[in-house]
């Protein structure tokens, strides 16, 4: 191999340094220029300020982290593990209880969020519906919206109306925090959500017009986009409306392959019409709006077997996101956003029938917001697109083959900076060898020159060429480019891959340098006849190999980190330039004051620390602490001693409890006066009004949308009763419980579902029931039933489907309608919002409430755990517990709960006075329900109330619960205590 002098000069001097962007050029929201700030986008990748950007995106929802505090915590995670933006949903429901009514404060200050994310240095792509789907009650919908004459989804006026107001609302908030603004970083805006209904029609386009033009009336000037449910072409520029404004409309599509399967060829690589190709869009950057990250598990575990979302992660795993993903980005996908990356959980009556109360997705964050193995191939991809910018700007290159048939190889190149990146693909069930040809500025090269370059079974990896790595430049390297960090005494450069890995590295280089190897092995051999620098490793650990000369009058630090090395490798930058961290479990933050460079972050153990720092830094502080340090030959401080783990977490048995049976509703002589006749005779809902009603049942037609019902009837005369005949719907494990004059007549159940059935022909149900020959007579008599009502349906099918009916549909005694009272919840909890309680008696009395008075007087009485009792109904347990977490530890703590699967109850959870999920001991998967923090007091006393219903099949009660750690670091973030508003008498 023999360079020539003229791409000799090509890779290196001052043509090495024109390869290089300077950091600033993809520089991080918190480091923008002054104002206007403009975001534009071509077919390569969106540009934001006039720099190419490849959005390496992760989803979250702040609704389902009822924390303030702990989006802070997330929104950290996800930047220092290489993302540069974030997508979030925001969901009507949560925001709106009524028509009108509006509430961005406290856990729902969604311009907090915003603040944060920019503040963190993330770009945010918005998606505020008006539907999201997401898995959650009506798809979003508020549940008003069921009991309103408005065809959703559509372009009918009242809907119309409807929606302009809470785009009004939601906008006013956004507005303030887009980044072509100078106020936020915004980048981004979604219209509706995976609209494939009316795509050819005047319905749809006239709805998709009016979003179009109302949002851009509301002041959002950032690029706006749908995603298309799969790559099917709809809604691309120039479907609406007429004259879009050229560069202002992105197509972008979800996509939710099989892990199982072949990744899917979306863009360069696919072939014909719109579903495949680049055919659907050319002009605008590859864009998948949301990429299968996990995947959501319905009541009963059917997805996964019953092992809950540890399957989905196992099954989505690091070698699943490097196949998938790198296989996105081969196929120019440069809008990329990976959901879940953080799913959290769906508390209170948020989640849609189809999934339970966790939402953790097997997504690279957890539930508890822990870091999981799955991040470090996101880590290492969007570090390499922010460090390399050439990657931003690649075109399909000629087509070109490995020498093992295992290996599917895709070639893409940058058609201005001649760099080129190869994408190496095992689909087979072994791990593969191969060796590959590949362009190089010296000419066409075999790599690697040593041995053998391996591809592990069910996995990809990227290699490059003609890369700059500041003052040097890279031939060639069967590692994965990871980070470049030129700076002022030395360059440094990361390159990463699977342990035990061997790789090859070639440098250019004028004359023999000096190379030392720092730590770990490493062998070099320079070519005095090519100018070329060999370095060959297995990767093992952290190995730092220096280059020094050879023609560069700064030294290369060379980097060689497995995956296990690679996980607590980070980078930030300050207005010094880049830092480089080894070893902590995460930095946060990094801030230079003179030649102090204070750090803060967590560490899940006792931790080594080296820091890579700017020149000038002499002292490091970790979280406010100072750390003795030493220099290294590799120009890193290096701490004398470890960073300190987590002080031990101690959480304390749950005792004292007190114990309160329920549902008076049920007693013959209970006063429901006060409760709503059922009269209606018309209803908005898509459930048609069974024959021989004399009257509406829906619960939501009487302004209960949420959480459970009551219903109460009366008989004159019983004396030749023979069978009740109720008719509910109540979605996923819904269930009916029937009363005559306060003596139980049975329980009916809908089914838990299965991974083939079809969920939705589940969510209803006639139960019968004898009236016993010793409750008839002539009466007068009481029926009264109750409903748990799961949740809403979605609206996927843009049919109306979220306003099926909720509730009692249908109900005769032998065939006689009957005229029934109706109770659900009573108002709405102006802190927790809607969601948050439904209509229990304990529920509309407090029982939920910390300083509720749960003492004998108020007919509570102390109970001994586990406790069991066979009636029919609803029993509710309370007891308070203290906490003492050290100020510098963040735990993440659950509480668990596990029984004899044979007894049929459930439990509805509430910390002090949140609804933070329920529980169905017979039916699983889930057993353990996070308690975040914020609403969970880690120094102090909490209020714990459990509800339990109790269908008097078997034997049920309350089982001990216990308080389980589910992580721990030192460090995290300041909580502030989410408010909690007690019991207030009335």
């Amino acid at each position: 191999m023999e360079l020539t002098r003229r791409t000799f000069g090509a890779l290196t001097g001052s043509a090495a340094l024109s390869l290089a962007l300077p950091t600033a050029a993809y520089a991080t929201p918190q480091h923008r220029p002054t104002p206007p700030h403009t975001v534009t986008f071509d077919r390569y990748s969106v540009i934001i300020d006039g720099r190419r950007v490849p959005l390496w995106s992760g989803e979250l929802h702040p609704f389902r982290l009822p924390s303030p505090s702990l989006w802070r915590d997330v929104l950290q995670k996800l930047r220092a593990n290489g993302y540069n933006a974030v997508s979030i949903y925001v969901s009507w429901n949560y925001h709106s209880a009524a028509p009108g009514s509006y509430d961005f404060t406290g856990v729902r200050d969604l311009g907090l969020f915003l603040r944060t994310a920019a503040e963190t240095g993330l770009y945010v792509i918005a998606r505020p519906g008006p539907y999201i789907n997401a898995e959650v009650d009506a798809g979003g919908y508020p549940g008003w919206l069921t009991a309103t004459a408005a065809k959703a989804r559509s372009n009918d006026p009242v809907y119309l109306g409807y929606v302009d107001e809470y785009l009004t609302a939601v906008n006013a908030v956004i507005k303030r925090y887009l980044h072509t603004k100078g106020t936020g970083s915004v980048i981004l805006y979604q219209l509706e959500n995976e609209y494939a209904s009316h795509v050819n029609d005047a319905t749809g386009k006239g709805y998709m017009e009016h979003l179009y033009a109302k949002v851009r009336a509301d002041g959002i000037d950032v690029p706006l986009f749908h995603n298309d449910k799969g790559r099917n072409g709809y809604w691309t520029p120039g479907s609406f409306p007429t004259g879009t404004e050229q560069g202002r409309y992105l197509y972008a599509f979800d996509g939710y392959p099989s892990p199982t399967g072949t990744p899917p060829d979306w863009g360069y690589f696919g072939t014909g019409g719109p579903k495949g190709g680049t055919t659907a869009s050319p002009d605008t950057p590859g864009f998948t709006a949301e990429f299968g990250g996990g995947w959501f598990d319905p009541w009963g575990g059917a997805e996964f077997g019953g092992l809950g979302y540890a399957e989905s992660r196992r099954t989505r795993d690091a070698g699943y996101e490097r196949r998938f993903y790198l296989t996105n980005l081969a196929n120019g996908i440069k809008v990329h956003n990976v959901y879940m990356t953080f799913g959290g959980t769906s508390w209170g009556w948020l989640p849609a029938p189809v999934v339970y109360t966790s939402y953790d997705y097997g997504a690279a964050i957890d539930e508890a917001r822990n870091q999981t193995s799955k991040l470090v191939p996101m880590h290492q991809i969007g570090s390499m697109l922010a460090g390399f910018p050439d990657l931003a700007e690649l075109d399909r290159a000629e087509d070109t083959a490995a020498d093992s048939t295992a290996v599917r190889v895709y070639h893409l190149a940058n058609p201005d900076r001649g760099s080129h990146v190869y994408l190496l693909r095992n689909d087979t069930s072994k791990d593969a060898s191969c060796t590959l040809p590949v362009v190089t500025a010296a000419g066409t090269l075999t790599v690697p020159a040593d041995g053998g370059l391996k591809v592990g079974t069910k996995d990809m990896k990227l290699i490059a060429t003609n890369l700059s790595l500041g003052r040097r430049a890279l031939l060639y390297t069967t590692a994965q480019p990871m980070l470049r960090a030129p700076g002022a005494d030395q360059d440094l450069a990361v390159l990463t891959g699977r342990p035990g890995d061997p790789v090859e590295t070639v440098l250019t280089c004028r004359t023999r340098p000096v190379v030392r190897v720092l730590s770990g092995a490493a062998q070099s051999v320079y070519d005095a006849q090519a100018h070329t620098l060999r370095i060959n490793s297995a990767l093992d650990g952290l190995a730092q190999v220096l280059v020094e000369g050879g023609g560069s009058d700064v030294p290369l630090l060379l980097l060689l980190a497995d995956d296990t090395a690679a996980a607590t490798l980070w980078s930030q930058e300050t207005d010094a330039g880049t830092v480089l961290v080894s070893g902590p479990a995460l930095l946060r933050t990094a801030d230079r004051s003179g030649t102090v460079l204070r750090l803060t972050g967590d560490t899940a153990a006792p931790s080594g620390l080296e820091v890579w720092a700017p020149r000038g830094i002499r002292r490091i502080t970790w979280n406010g602490r100072q750390v003795d340090v030493r220099s290294t030959a590799g120009g890193s401080l290096l701490a004398r001693r470890q960073l300190a783990g987590p002080a031990p977490v101690r959480l304390p048995a749950l005792t004292g409890w007190r114990y309160a049976a329920e549902n008076p509703e049920a007693a013959a002589d209970f006063d429901d006066r006060s409760w709503r006749v059922c009269d209606l005779t018309t209803s908005y809902s898509t459930t048609k009004l069974p024959a021989g009603q004399p009257a509406v049942l829906f619960a939501d037609d009487y302004g209960f949308h949420y959480g459970d019902v009551w219903y109460r009837a009366r008989v004159a005369d019983a004396t030749e009763a023979q069978t009740l005949a109720l008719s509910y719907a109540a979605g996923t494990q819904g269930l009916l419980m029937a009363w005559w004059d306060g003596q139980p007549l049975g329980t009916d159940r809908l089914p838990v579902p299965t991974k083939a059935q079809d969920t939705q022909g589940t969510w209803t149900a006639t139960a019968t029931f004898a009236v016993p020959a010793e409750l008839r007579g002539t009466g007068p008599h009481t029926v009264a039933v109750l409903v748990r009502k799961m949740a809403h349906e979605e609206d996927g099918g843009a049919n109306d489907a979220f306003k099926s009916a909720r509730g009692l549909t249908a109900a005769t005694l032998d065939g006689s309608p009957l005229t029934w009272r109706i109770q659900g919840a009573a108002g709405t909890d102006r802190v927790r919002g809607p969601l948050n309680t439904g209509g229990l008696y304990g529920e509309r009395s407090g029982w939920h409430l910390p300083g509720f008075p749960d003492h004998e007087g108020h007919g509570w009485q102390p109970v001994t755990l586990p406790h069991s009792e066979t009636r029919q109904g609803v029993s509710w347990y309370r007891t308070t517990f203290r906490l003492d977490v050290d100020h510098d530890v963040d735990a993440s703590i659950g509480l668990t709960l596990t029984d004899d699967p044979a007894r049929a109850y459930r439990v509805q959870i509430f910390l002090n006075g949140w609804n933070l999920g329920q529980y169905i001991n017979d039916v699983g998967p889930q057993h353990t329900f996070v308690l975040p923090g914020g609403i969970l007091g880690t120094r102090g006393i909490n209020t714990l109330a459990l509800a339990v219903v109790a269908d008097g099949t078997t034997p049920a009660g309350l089982p001990q619960p216990t308080l389980t750690l589910l992580g721990a670091v030192a460090g995290g973030v300041p909580v502030t205590p989410v408010s909690s508003p007690g019991y207030r008498h009335p």
